[in-house]
């Protein structure tokens, strides 16, 4: 018997589920269900991991058993025992990794809505740039993006955009989207000389990100009473404040218990700013209902933009320098330039081994318990 069949035993239930859900995928009344077949296909992909994960530590643990048998009868077979024995401890540390509770919109899309904070123009050009920087790692992990909304400055800046960030495809929950970008929500500091500022002097300035998990009409027990909203009507406007049409298709949507204000523009009609206005109020007060929870369950909760503040930084961009610094992690490079130009895994990965290490920290205080 393996050293590691009790974790093999503890994950016996899942791997049953991953059989009925892959036997489910195949049925015609599952495949004409849209809603049905989106879910179980979520699930399927989570469980995926784990059957691999466990798949993994019996083959490791069969060989070295194996290993350690034939061992007995020809003494060359011993000289494998230590490379296997590796294996064996890192197949373990996966499964045991993969076990461990997840935040459960890991799987999800985002809307990541950028902000002009503190530095007037100059926060609204770094605003620009922090769009376009997201919008290219997002074509580095082959997501989707589509700009929802945006309010442009005279100068090419952005007072305030909101994008739709989406897997093309189900994806396991540790290669989703909110896993990777849920760290990016704060305020963004920058230092840098403007270009608007003649004496050469260095500014610093702030953007407010906000990151929350996109969530289908049909995943989520979410309710948005219409006697809960406030829906104004306004003329759509381009650089500068000028009127772009000549009608009031743009909307502003105001959820009055909550105090949530959600404007769009982009679209052409005012049905069409509207949908788009409802998507991201939903995905907002979806994830305000999370964080309640969350907070009734524990006081450590995860916060993000209260105030775009340069005092409440999460995360320094140093021209003069070319440093980036996440002021969460500890995580320090000096490639700036290319962390702008869409390069921004090492600067995540370091808010994700920072998250699992406090993950594995909670499960271990919950098994003392």
């Amino acid at each position: 018997m393996s050293s590691y069949s009790a974790e093999l035993q503890a994950v016996s239930p899942l791997l049953e589920e991953y059989a009925q859900v892959e036997a489910s995928l195949a049925d015609p009344e599952v495949l004409a269900d849209r809603t049905q077949q989106r879910k179980l296909a979520k699930r399927f992909s989570e469980l995926s991991v784990i059957k691999n994960a466990a798949d993994a530590l019996s083959m490791a643990a069969d060989d070295l058993e194996a290993a350690k048998e034939m061992a007995k009868e020809d003494s060359s077979f011993a000289a494998e025992i230590p490379e296997m024995e590796v294996a064996l401890e890192a197949a373990h540390a996966r499964l045991v990794k993969i076990l461990i509770p997840r935040d459960p919109a890991d799987a999800d899309n985002v809307i990541l809505e950028i902000k002009a904070g503190e530095g007037g123009e100059e926060s609204a050009l770094f605003a620009a740039e922090l769009a376009r920087m997201y919008t290219r790692y997002a074509e580095t992990k082959g997501w989707k993006v589509k700009e929802l909304s945006s309010t442009y400055t005279g100068l090419g800046g952005v007072k305030e955009v909101s994008l739709s960030i989406a897997a093309k495809s189900d994806v396991a929950p540790e290669d989703g989207v909110w896993a990777h970008l849920k760290f990016e929500g704060g305020v963004h500091r920058v230092q840098r000389v403007p270009v608007t500022e003649s004496q050469g002097r260095i500014h610093t300035s702030a953007v407010g990100v906000l990151v929350t998990p996109e969530v289908e009409d049909d995943t989520e027990d979410l309710v948005i009473d219409q006697n809960d909203l406030r829906i104004d009507v306004f003329r759509s406007s381009g650089p500068g404040g000028q009127s772009v049409n000549t009608t009031d298709s743009a909307v502003r949507i105001t959820h009055i218990p909550t105090g949530v204000v959600v404007s769009m523009q982009n679209e052409k009609s005012q049905l069409q700013n509207k949908e788009a206005a409802m998507r991201v109020l939903r995905s907002r007060l979806i994830q305000l209902e999370r964080e309640k929870k969350e907070a009734e369950a524990s006081a450590m909760r995860a916060s993000q933009v209260r105030t775009v503040d340069r005092s409440e930084r999460i995360r320094t961009y140093n021209f003069p320098e070319n440093r980036i610094a996440d002021h969460r992690t500890g995580y320090k490079a000096y490639n700036l330039a290319t962390v702008l130009e869409g390069e921004l895994g090492p600067v995540i990965e370091s808010a994700i081994v920072l998250e699992e290490q406090r993950r594995m920290e909670a499960a271990g205080q919950a098994n003392q318990g």
